[in-house]
């Protein structure tokens, strides 16, 4: 079963902004010529695996927010020869993940748009996240996933109705329930939280307002896959690679995940 598109109505026409801009500090000993998120995977940048993904639901547009090594990511997809469109966003200094989408509001086209990390992969339906977002009215919506290993990640309490009535970072006591999944659907008014040229962060500073405003969340079986340290680099290749075995594309584990779990 082929997953469904985008291209319906306006869903077609969201934009995707990806957050490149981090250090990457924690890697820096094997990736340290470019930023994080083009870290290869098989001889391709993880962010290729990241968008042919997105643009396999029918997602067009991107918005790279960019920070460290940002020309390495604009000659690359200068470079890109498809149907998709490419911009991308510099941060002027760093501004963490919320400060990034600030920064980037010039440059959106759509009322509502998706946010993802540029360092991590989640194989959720993107086509039913969109249509649970419509569905609930939410001014956020997120995806996440149920998960024994909470270490190092940011946990959410949800109620019946699947509203997030509070958040749980890395720092503070584990009662949540769900791990964040790092993708998240937003409307354009939850720009006007967010301060102008300063940093701000999604997880500390902005979730937590959101949370009295309509928050939701959109449980996945995942697996959350993430490029932060060497280690868990290394299993990222592995599972791209025993994904991808026999296919031309790496990308192909993505859409094998969501594929499989419909059956």
């Amino acid at each position: 079963m082929q997953a469904k598109n985008l291209t319906n109505g306006r869903r077609g026409q969201v934009d995707v902004v990806i957050l490149c801009g981090g250090l990457g500090s924690r890697l820096a000993g094997i990736v340290n010529d470019r930023p994080k998120p083009m870290a290869q995977m098989d001889g391709r940048p993880f962010l290729d695996i990241l968008i042919d993904y997105f643009s396999g639901f029918g997602f067009r547009r991107f918005v790279l927010c960019a920070g460290h090594r940002s020309e390495v990511i604009q000659e690359h997809y200068s470079r890109r020869s498809d149907l998709l469109e490419f911009v991308v966003s510099n941060e002027p200094f760093p501004l963490g993940t919320a400060g990034a989408v600030k920064n980037a509001e010039v440059l959106l086209k759509s009322d509502s748009f998706l946010v993802t990390n540029g360092d991590s992969f989640c194989p959720a339906d993107l086509t039913e996240f969109y249509d649970f977002h419509s569905a609930k009215h939410a001014l956020m919506s997120m995806v996440v996933i149920e998960s024994e290993d909470i270490k190092d990640s940011g946990l959410v309490t949800v109620n019946g109705c699947q509203r997030i009535i509070g958040f749980e970072e890395k720092a503070c006591r584990r009662q949540g329930r769900y791990v964040n999944a790092g993708i998240y659907l937003f409307q354009r008014e939850i720009l006007s939280l967010i301060p102008a040229s300063m940093k701000y962060s999604l997880e500390y500073d902005l979730f937590p307002k959101l949370v009295a405003k309509g928050a939701f969340a959109f449980v996945t079986s995942g697996p959350l896959i993430d490029i932060g340290t060497p280690e868990r680099y290394e299993s990222a290749k592995d599972f791209f690679y025993k994904h991808s075995a026999g296919c031309a594309e790496a990308s192909f584990a993505a859409a094998s995940c969501v594929r499989e779990r419909r059956n």
